[in-house]
């Protein structure tokens, strides 16, 4: 059956981004790319846990995380990757706003779902077939599809930082039991840590 996961780069405080998001800061005031070094800076270091971020036959998203915008949509706004966004399979996008689907290079096509999660995520199996689901983010919609109980694995990439504000991980979420899966890995820019949300 399908696994639903969810990778997200945080702090050590649980912010996966900062106040204010907007188009000129695309993670808000406050951070820059320390959360994520340890993709560019160390990516042979960490490359099994890169493999698994975007191994995923389907992904979700908030809107939040595709558009800097909110209200009726800005037509010429394609996301923040360019014309090859690193998905490669389909991704729904949710949304209180219609739009019609977005086909990008490389196999990622973008479509708007208005409504809810549950439905995003019935489409996000359908299309991902006997591959996994990923919740991509940001923390608003993680939270959301943990308050529901819709994660099997929880995957945090934690950044040896603290932010102090911004959006955090977790808020909302319920008292839920995670069950430690492997041992942690890192080095001095990041530590992996892989939960099971036990139900």
């Amino acid at each position: 059956m399908t696994r639903v996961t969810s990778d997200m780069a945080m702090s050590v405080d649980g912010f996966v981004a900062g106040p204010n998001q907007r188009e000129d800061a695309p993670f808000g005031d406050g951070v820059d790319e320390r959360l994520h070094r340890w993709m560019f800076e160390e990516a042979d270091a960490h490359a099994e846990e890169l493999a698994a971020i975007t191994a995923a036959g389907a992904f979700v998203m908030g809107r939040n995380m595709f558009s800097p915008g909110r209200g009726a949509w800005d037509l010429d706004w394609r996301g923040w990757w360019g014309q090859d966004p690193p998905y490669h399979a389909p991704v729904f996008v949710l949304t209180h706003h219609e739009r019609a689907p977005l086909a990008m290079d490389g196999g990622t096509t973008f479509h708007f779902v208005t409504d809810g999660i549950e439905a995003a995520l019935e489409r996000a199996r359908a299309a991902a077939g006997d591959r996994d689901v990923s919740i991509a983010g940001g923390a608003a919609t993680v939270n959301q599809y943990l308050a529901a109980g819709l994660i099997d694995e929880l995957r945090l990439h934690v950044a040896p930082v603290l932010l102090g504000a911004g959006e955090r991980l977790l808020d909302g979420a319920p008292n839920a039991q995670l069950e430690l899966l492997g041992e942690p890995r890192g080095t001095g820019l990041v530590t992996h840590l892989r939960y099971g949300v036990v139900r």
